[in-house]
């Protein structure tokens, strides 16, 4: 079976992608029936929110069929990642891939890796805050990580979990300065951010986006990025970065669009192209602007190089970090 040459034309000039779409290799009729979009965490937070304005953005230009969110949370995210990675390669289950893929194989929690998958588009990405209490003793970050080098008993850092980019971000700014924390888990950033403000920890390293609305309030203050560049938010945007003070260090949350390893070219040209217009629409910029989330577009292959960037990066710290592998 073939695609009727009127339908085809029409759906490539909506997209602005030039024919030949060959249906050799693809589903004669793409997409026929609606598409199921994996979001390997649980409802909530800043992953699925990425997850359900990029659907919402996709009805534009792919409006044949819906696309369907659906979250499959557990494992830092393995659970939903497997099944993608197990899924038909037909274009009908793509997945948002987030960048404990890089980290969680070092830990034992999963046997598969980054290579296993496809990246399509990078859509989001945020880097590691270090932010403290509003009445906290350090007014900048030169004072608290000085404070932290003379200190008999470690600070203690707030994060989302043993194996979590945060806590990564906190193991890595450790690394990097040679100065001991004390790493308390949490089951996310949300949790983190209420013991802090209770007390029970005495800073963070989630992003910005995460105490954006208790700095907003006054209750704490953002002492410096771990970022090639300021965040460009008004709220943020007085905050430096750590290279910016001396400390060579760059951590960073990203989400974006991966489809399994065997998804046909066709399908592949066609989800990029339909990722870099999505991505770019007001309906997916603005719901990552109202939630302080950042707006970080990347094509395949410069997703792919930032991938394998961070599985170097992570490759090398977590054997430093001796945790305990799953």
């Amino acid at each position: 079976m073939t695609i009727p040459r009127r339908r085809f034309l029409a759906a490539t000039c909506a997209l602005g992608i030039a024919a030949p779409f060959s249906p050799a290799r693809a589903a004669s009729d793409y997409p026929s029936h609606p598409i199921e979009l994996i979001v390997p965490v649980a409802a909530g937070g800043g992953t699925d929110l990425v997850g359900r304005a990029f659907a919402e953005a996709v009805k534009k230009y792919l409006p044949q069929q819906p696309m369907v969110v659906t979250n499959k949370p557990g494992a830092s995210g393995a659970i939903g990642t497997a099944e993608l990675i197990n899924a038909k390669p037909d274009g009908y289950k793509l997945g948002i891939i987030i960048c404990e893929l890089t980290i969680i194989p070092n830990l034992g929690i999963t046997k598969h890796t980054a290579s296993d998958l496809r990246p399509i588009a990078r859509l989001n990405a945020d880097p590691s805050a270090i932010t403290v209490r509003a009445d906290a003793p350090w007014q900048t970050v030169d004072e608290f990580l000085a404070d932290a080098r003379r200190r008999k008993d470690p600070i203690a850092i707030g994060n989302a979990g043993v194996g979590s980019i945060w806590h990564m971000a906190a193991a890595a700014l450790g690394d990097k300065t040679g100065i001991s924390f004390n790493h308390v888990p949490f089951l996310g950033a949300a949790p983190a951010a209420v013991a802090l403000l209770g007390g029970h920890v005495d800073a963070l390293t989630v992003s910005p986006g995460e105490v954006a609305q208790h700095v907003l309030a006054g209750k704490m203050r953002t002492l410096a990025v771990m970022a090639e560049q300021r965040v460009g938010s008004a709220l943020f945007e007085k905050v430096p970065t750590l290279k910016e003070r001396g400390v060579d260090l760059s951590v960073q949350v990203w989400r974006g669009l991966g489809a399994p390893k065997a998804l046909p070219q066709e399908l592949a040209d066609l989800w990029a192209e339909v990722a870099r217009k999505a991505a770019d629409d007001a309906v997916f910029r603005d719901a990552l602007l109202k939630a302080n989330l950042g707006w970080a577009y990347a094509d395949g292959p410069s997703f792919q190089a930032a991938i394998d960037k961070d599985r170097a990066f992570y490759k090398d710290l977590v054997p430093k970090l001796n945790i305990p592998k799953a």
